[in-house]
């Protein structure tokens, strides 16, 4: 096999495998987030379908597959069916620039861990992930109905107050970091735990605050999640939805929450470095230590997951002027800070070039 023909069945597989991952998360983080909601309310959650409610995210399936799929009569049908795939691809398309693991040997070949490992891999997932709006934005429009156009209206608006801080959180890891290659950025916190971007390695806790409040608005989750407050939209943008096209949107906004936490990962946690040398547990480059790492990597996004699902049962939803004060005089004004505070950083020695 040559060397192209080699490549790109290693890029195939890694797609087949990244999007197999992605989407097979969303019944499990289905079934997570009822039990957790559960729990924190004292309550049994899902515990009749299957052994402790295992099979009802395959019950949900079948439900949404088997609903009724209804279309408003006064609805742009183009749009109303377009809008559900621009919201569900972006989503899946942000993940393929993030490594879940380091560059592993097979057959004698390197293959690094990443779907697409770009030198702007960064730029490429804001971008990616900026277009889901569009999807969500033409789901309230074309709807015609005036709960979906509100939701949608308001989704633009957050994203685009959100999208700012977002942005300037990640600049600091930029200027520390030299890159905007998220392979590179990951490698460059080897070493102990507290090298790590969010710690006394990069000293960017702050924007590591900022992105993950950032993220929550992002992914409109609450406390942020005015584009569906069901007390004031019924639905929000996809009111009008159901079946699969309500499914996609559902998937949606749980590969936009493990997108954002391994970006978080990413960036700020060592991505998938253990938090320990290598060299003092004993392992040399081998299966033994990548799996390791690939299960770091997995466990940390784990944890990012149930800290969303934690906050939106823990918190109340925020009024709408509420959302737009922390974006603008919170956020904002907090995220320039950090940056001129990690330029000063970079400008006496602390970067990692």
């Amino acid at each position: 096999m040559s060397d192209l023909q080699f490549q790109l069945l290693a890029a195939l597989v890694k797609v087949v495998l990244v999007v197999a991952a992605l989407v097979q998360a969303v019944p499990v983080m289905t079934w997570i987030e009822r039990r957790v909601s559960a729990l924190i309310q004292d309550r049994w959650g899902p515990n009749r379908v299957g052994p402790l409610g295992l099979l009802q995210p395959l019950a949900d399936g079948i439900k949404f597959v088997m609903k009724e799929d209804i279309m408003p009569s006064e609805a742009h049908k183009a749009l109303y069916f377009l809008a559900p795939a621009m919201a569900l691809i972006p989503a899946l398309v942000a993940f393929v620039v993030i490594p879940f693991g380091p560059v592993v040997q097979i057959s004698g070949r390197s293959v690094p861990l990443v779907v697409a490992d770009l030198d702007g891999g960064l730029l490429f997932t804001l971008a990616a992930a900026s277009m889901g709006v569009y999807g969500i934005v033409l789901a309230g429009w074309s709807s015609n109905s005036k709960f979906s156009l509100m939701g949608g209206l308001r989704s633009a608006a957050q994203m685009v107050s959100y999208e700012l801080a977002l942005s300037l959180s990640l600049m600091g890891v930029v200027l520390l970091s030299g890159t905007l290659r998220p392979m590179a950025i990951v490698e460059k916190q080897a070493g102990w735990f507290w090298e790590w971007n969010a710690f006394l390695g990069g000293l960017q806790f702050v924007g590591f605050l900022i992105f993950l409040v950032a993220g929550f608005a992002e992914t409109n989750r609450l406390p942020f999640d005015l584009p569906e407050a069901e007390a004031e939209l019924v639905a929000g943008y996809h009111t009008e939805y159901s079946s699969m096209k309500f499914a996609m949107f559902f998937m949606a906004e749980y590969v936009n929450m493990i997108t954002s936490s391994a970006l978080a990962v990413t960036l700020f946690l060592g991505g998938w470095q253990l938090g320990i040398p290598t060299e003092l547990l004993g392992l040399q480059p081998g299966w033994t230590l990548w799996t390791l790492q690939i299960l770091a990597f997995a466990g940390k996004v784990a944890f990012f997951q149930f800290v969303f699902v934690w906050v939106r049962w823990t918190l109340p939803r925020f009024r709408y002027d509420q959302l737009m004060d922390v974006g603008w005089k919170g956020l904002l004004p907090l995220a320039l800070a950090n940056l001129v505070f990690t330029a000063l950083l970079a400008m006496s020695g602390r970067g990692r070039w």
